[in-house]
């Protein structure tokens, strides 16, 4: 092996890797710095153009969601009004059938007060017995 490859204080044209040393060693170094500072600027571009992408993507997101949910809103206001007036109906239905059986059975005992009376004692006579039991 040559010398100046094995032992670079003796050329001082050859650096530790084997590659000929041209004198601009300060003129590289100056390159790589501007080099690194112009990647860093890049890359400090790069994440702020990141930064505004997510931001208006989470604003998107939450208008959408936003949107949605008063969608939802209106339709579960929708629905508990149906039932709302559903169940008014179903109860005042009920409580026109309650009243029209009190009516009949006042009229019953009205026009037969004496199979009334026998009917209740012998309806009280067998609870009678059944509970006793």
């Amino acid at each position: 092996m040559p010398d100046e490859i094995i032992n670079p204080v003796i050329n001082p044209q050859v650096n530790l890797q084997g590659v000929a040393d041209t004198g601009t060693s300060s003129s590289g170094v100056e390159s790589s710095r501007d080099h690194l500072r112009q990647a860093g600027d890049s890359l400090r571009s790069n994440l702020e153009a990141t930064k505004d992408h997510v931001r208006h993507a989470a604003e998107d997101l939450r208008a959408a969601a936003e949107a949605k949910a008063r969608d939802l809103r209106t339709a579960a206001e929708g629905k508990a009004t149906e039932l709302r007036g559903r169940a008014e109906q179903a109860y005042g239905e009920a409580r026109e059938r309650a009243r029209t059986l009190q009516e009949d059975g006042e009229q019953y005992v009205r026009e037969n007060p004496m199979r009334a009376v026998l009917t209740a004692l012998g309806a009280g006579f067998i609870l009678g017995l059944v509970v006793r039991r």
